[in-house]
């Protein structure tokens, strides 16, 4: 029987979550059973190394609208003549279903792959509209199943895959030794003036009493990891008010935030006037930030939104615990309480959320059994639910699934 052809669109290939996804499951799809290709609209990035023998076609869009591309991806497309098109994220599925119908491909997967409180009501209406000519749209959580479902899309197109992450096999790096090779203080801001829109400290936030630093942890500082683009939907300025709270209270920390955004400037200039420079580090993008996070004694995750966290998937198959909002997704991984923590959301009460995390920091610190009880809940977690080998076999049963009607 000859191999089912799949084509995969996406928009980049830089290291964010649905790309991962995407990398896995093209190397590991059965090679005998598919015929993979993937092509990318936009720009390609640093995974496009990992493909493992897979082809790769820039398509090289570069307009919001861009007519020249579209036309290049039906090309394509009839060149390969796909049996099944799955296109990943809003770009891809706009322009790769489009191109797919077009072209006459009998199979079109979409892929959803966050909560996107963002999209406008025309974004919303294309949804709608290319849905009729979809026969599923995979999503990684039941939070983006039930998003979508509010905005107009069918219930039972929807497959509900959940994410998947490779084990981890790098060693936990001495927090003296990361701190002084890593943590180098970044250059000044751009100069533009950021106001500070709260008090650094309130009192009232939490009615911690001090503990001997000693009795904590005596050989070396905490270390606290945040792996997040930074951009508004993640709320790092929430983190800021936890790390500047246990300065306050003398917890010996260190925080390492690792990644970049259009927020980076206006973060470092918070810190900076909340005097959290000596132990609140901005590290910047980094392409070894899996190999990092063993390190950590705690992650924290402050997103107001999310699909399925990669960077949460990656600290639990590690054994780090997580203290993350509670919103949809997020849900889905951390078992409150068991492998790790979460925290209200409290809507516009930001005072809420930022308390109850500084509160659960805390607690899980001072906690050194349940920080080890939670690390292994999550190992196990992990590799009973959310392995690599589960998720492509869901992927390759819904692709027979379908080329075989």
């Amino acid at each position: 029987m000859p191999r089912k052809k799949i084509l995969e669109i996406i928009p980049t290939l830089d290291r964010c979550g649905a790309e991962k996804q995407l990398v896995l499951l093209a190397n590991h799809l059965p090679k005998d059973e598919f015929d993979v290709h993937v092509a990318v609209l936009t720009r390609t990035g640093p995974l496009e190394t990992e493909l493992n023998d897979i082809p790769c076609t820039l398509i090289n869009k570069r307009w919001k609208f861009d007519p020249f591309a579209y036309g290049r991806l039906k090309s394509l497309i009839r060149r390969l003549q796909p049996d099944l098109v799955h296109t990943w994220l809003f770009a891809a599925n706009a322009y790769g279903r489009q191109a797919a119908i077009a072209c006459g491909v009998k199979h079109i997967v979409a892929g959803e792959r966050c909560v996107d409180p963002w999209k406008s009501r025309l974004q919303l209406a294309i949804d709608r509209k290319l849905v009729t000519k979809t026969d599923r749209i995979a999503t990684n959580s039941t939070g983006v199943r039930d998003f979508y479902v509010n905005h107009g899309l069918p219930a039972g197109k929807f497959a509900v895959i959940p994410n998947a992450v490779l084990p981890t096999t790098a060693a936990p790096i001495p927090v003296a030794q990361l701190i002084e090779t890593l943590c180098v203080q970044p250059s000044e801001p751009s100069g533009n003036y950021y106001p500070v829109i709260d008090p650094p400290y309130d009192p009232t936030i939490c009615n911690y009493t001090p503990t001997d630093p000693k009795t904590l942890r005596p050989d070396a500082p905490f270390l606290i990891g945040i792996v997040a683009r930074l951009w508004p939907q993640k709320r790092i300025e929430d983190a800021l008010w936890v790390f500047e709270t246990l300065k306050y209270v003398n917890l010996p920390f260190h925080a390492i935030i690792i990644g970049d955004g259009p927020e980076r400037d206006r973060l470092i200039w918070h810190r900076d006037q909340w005097k959290l420079s000596d132990c609140v580090h901005f590290l910047g993008h980094r392409n070894d930030a899996a190999a990092l996070i063993p390190s950590f004694d705690v992650l924290l995750s402050t997103s107001a939104y999310e699909g399925q966290s990669n960077t949460i998937l990656e600290a639990m198959a590690a054994g780090v615990p997580v203290i993350a909002t509670d919103i949809p997704g997020n849900r889905d991984l951390v078992i409150d309480g068991e492998t790790g923590l979460l925290v209200p959301d409290g809507g516009e009460d930001f005072r809420l959320r930022r308390r109850s995390f500084v509160e659960k920091t805390l607690y899980l610190l001072e906690n050194a059994a349940l920080r080890r009880s939670m690390s292994e809940a999550a190992k196990r977690r992990i590799a009973e639910h959310f392995s690599l080998e589960q998720m492509v076999r869901q992927y390759a049963e819904l692709y027979r699934e379908l080329c075989t009607r």
